[in-house]
């Protein structure tokens, strides 16, 4: 009897379950591992016991640094906190900004205190030198993701020990100085293209894009006549609000079909571009991280900014009742299957759109536009496949966005902040608080105006909440003890 050798085609496949096994054995080698070191770790600290109350403050040394020394470096370090708050970054976010800077230029023992219109650092320096204490007011508040990003560089090339004080101060300088990105309308062209793209995303057709396009094109250049005559922010709200109403009502009464230019849509688009200046992701990443006066101060001005665009929508409502030009409001926004990809790119159009707006770097806008296309795909995805609520779907999406926020600004230099505010843009609750005003205008539907309202905000607070636990998830982790 002859036996046959194996065929090659056979010992490959047996060489390859092989290695694979082997993989799968190492990988569960490592597990247990792991596995093993957080319980050894965590019996370690129950049987060690609890950390003491207070940590006591880190001792300076011998050679505590020169007064000329720590002013330079405290007034740089209000400088930067100045320009990340007046820029839009939350107060967490600018405490560990100015405490890596001052920690890379010499200043380990800082204690940093914002009250959202105001910071003051400290210098301690033992118990020998007098400390030093400085405070700055924030008195202007713009956004500018491209001087964002300018000044998170300069903190990274001091924390590499590339810069010194006077070349980071020069450098700051330009950064804060610098020209925009691209001219004014080419900014204005970003709003208005974020709100077509948002008209596309609610169902519109090319007629509503174009509408979109133009009124909220309009509401920024009046916007910024106003704003050059320091006009106070609750009325620029209300005057964009206003504006969004009666264009559309005009374009009624000049005899235009509604079901060509779906008024509500236009007005919907419209609103959520200008809730989109609005903090509430700030306010909600203050409060979780332990900021509660400055998350309160951002909270009174997101409440204030919304009380001025309901006061616009409803007046332009009620001028339209007036002239018997009534606005049917467009039912709930559902993921749709047969309109998933259409979606998802006018959702990826608009963050964008959304990102020129704001005159984010050229090398950001791909990365903005993805993050919205990932965002309300993830959203889409949940409310068709998971039947999730819109509250707790979108609560999901933040969460995935937040997590392409930390790991795309950990692996590349486009800025975080770029990537969150972006890619949220899709997913803010337009066309649930035109709704609400709507509602509210009408004497017979204020109860349902309220609970409109009230989902509105919890889709809100379920984007900040989201985003932040996204990012809490994606950072890396320290060692135990380190700060």
């Amino acid at each position: 009897m002859v036996l046959k050798s194996p065929t090659p085609v056979l010992v490959e496949g047996l060489l390859t379950g092989s290695s694979r096994l082997r993989r799968r054995a190492i990988s569960l080698t490592r597990f247990k591992r792991r596995l093993r070191d957080m319980v050894l770790r965590e019996t370690r600290d129950v049987l060690r016991g609890e950390p003491p109350a207070a940590s006591p403050l880190r001792p300076v040394g011998t050679d505590a640094p020169s007064d000329d020394r720590v002013n330079q470096v405290v007034e740089l370090c209000l400088q930067v906190g100045d320009a990340l708050l007046s820029n839009g970054e939350a107060a967490a976010d600018a405490i560990s900004a100015m405490t890596r800077l001052a920690g890379g230029l010499g200043l380990t023992t800082v204690e940093i205190d914002i009250t959202f219109t105001s910071i003051t650092m400290t210098c301690r320096r033992g118990r020998t030198v007098a400390s030093v204490t400085a405070m700055r007011i924030v008195h202007y508040r713009s956004t500018d993701l491209s001087r964002l990003a300018a000044i998170t560089h300069i903190i990274d090339d001091v924390a590499r020990g590339e810069l010194g004080v006077e070349a980071a101060d020069q450098a700051l300088i330009d950064a804060v100085n610098a020209p925009h990105q691209y001219p004014r309308w080419v900014a204005t062209a970003g709003w208005g293209g974020l709100s077509a793209a948002l008209a596309l995303l609610l169902g519109g057709g090319p007629v509503t894009w174009l509408t979109a396009f133009v009124i909220s094109a309009g509401i920024d250049r009046i916007g910024r006549v106003l704003s050059r005559r320091d006009l106070p922010p609750f009325f620029l709200q209300m005057v964009g609000g206003f504006m969004a109403t009666v264009s559309t009502l005009g374009l009624l009464a000049l005899g235009a079909p509604p079901s060509v230019v779906e008024p509500s849509l236009v007005i919907a688009a419209s609103i959520t571009v200008l809730l989109s200046g609005l903090s509430v992701v700030n306010a909600v990443q203050d409060a979780i991280s332990g900021q509660p006066v400055t998350a309160a101060g951002r909270g009174v001005e997101v409440a204030l900014l919304s009380a001025g665009l309901l006061a616009g929508v409803v007046i332009g409502l009620k001028i339209g009742v007036a002239f018997q030009l009534s606005l049917d409001p467009a039912g709930p926004l559902t993921a749709d299957l047969t309109q998933f990809g259409v979606s998802t790119l006018a959702a990826a159009i608009a963050a964008g759109a959304y990102a020129l707006a704001g005159y984010a770097p050229p090398r950001s806008l791909a990365a903005a536009g993805l993050a919205g296309g990932v965002g309300w795909a993830a959203y889409g995805a949940l409310a068709l496949i998971a039947q999730l609520g819109p509250v707790v779907a979108t609560g999901l999406a933040a969460v995935v966005i937040g997590c392409a926020s930390e790991l795309i600004g950990r692996h590349t230099r486009v800025d975080r902040h770029v990537i969150v505010l972006a890619g949220i843009v899709p997913l803010l609750p337009g066309l649930a608080t035109y709704r609400g005003f709507y509602e509210l205008a009408s004497a017979q539907q204020v109860e349902v105006g309220l609970v409109t309202l009230t989902l509105a905000l919890a889709i809100g607070l379920a984007l900040a909440a989201g985003v932040t636990l996204g990012q809490f998830i994606a950072q890396p982790r320290r060692a135990p003890g380190t700060a």
